[in-house]
């Protein structure tokens, strides 16, 4: 009989990343400086100025590589970088096998602020961290926000 192990850790990027060309990029900017035109035709300064601090701040992170981050799951909880999530703060959790960025795990925790965790997870650990969770916390179908997929659909 193998035995579950106590944690497992791996590390992965902190989010899926599209490599963006020069014609995201551009479309990007005649979005914004359409944007700004038309605030300035309605005489509203502050929010011309609101759309093109924004559009410089989604250009600069759109272009950023994700960070690789520390995850695991062990028998204290879940730990995503530094911050550990114990069982108690986790309702429910469903590891989607089928996602066509890879296999993930999602999280659904008790907090108000950001309620579903999702971690990417190695194929080769799929079975043991599902038998590390299935006795601690319970199994439920979630899925990611149609928001978060309608922002992968334009490269986000």
């Amino acid at each position: 009989m193998e035995q579950t192990p106590r944690s497992i850790a791996w590390e992965a990027p902190g989010h899926h990343h599209v490599e963006k060309g020069n014609d995201w990029f551009f479309a990007l900017a005649i979005i914004i400086v359409a944007l700004v035109i038309v605030a300035i035709l309605f005489d509203n300064m502050i929010i011309s100025v609101l759309v093109g601090l924004a559009g410089t701040t989604l250009a600069i992170s759109a272009a950023k590589k994700p960070a690789v981050i520390p995850f695991s799951v062990s028998v204290r909880g879940v730990k995503i970088d530094d911050r550990l999530y114990p069982f108690s703060e986790i309702d429910g959790y469903h590891i989607d096998e089928e996602d066509h960025k890879g296999p993930q795990l999602l999280l659904r925790s008790s907090r108000k602020i950001m309620p579903l965790l999702v971690m990417p997870i190695p194929v080769d650990y799929i079975d043991d961290i599902e038998d590390l969770l299935k006795d601690r916390v319970k199994e439920e179908k979630l899925e990611e926000p149609l928001l978060v997929k309608i922002l992968e659909l334009f490269g986000f």
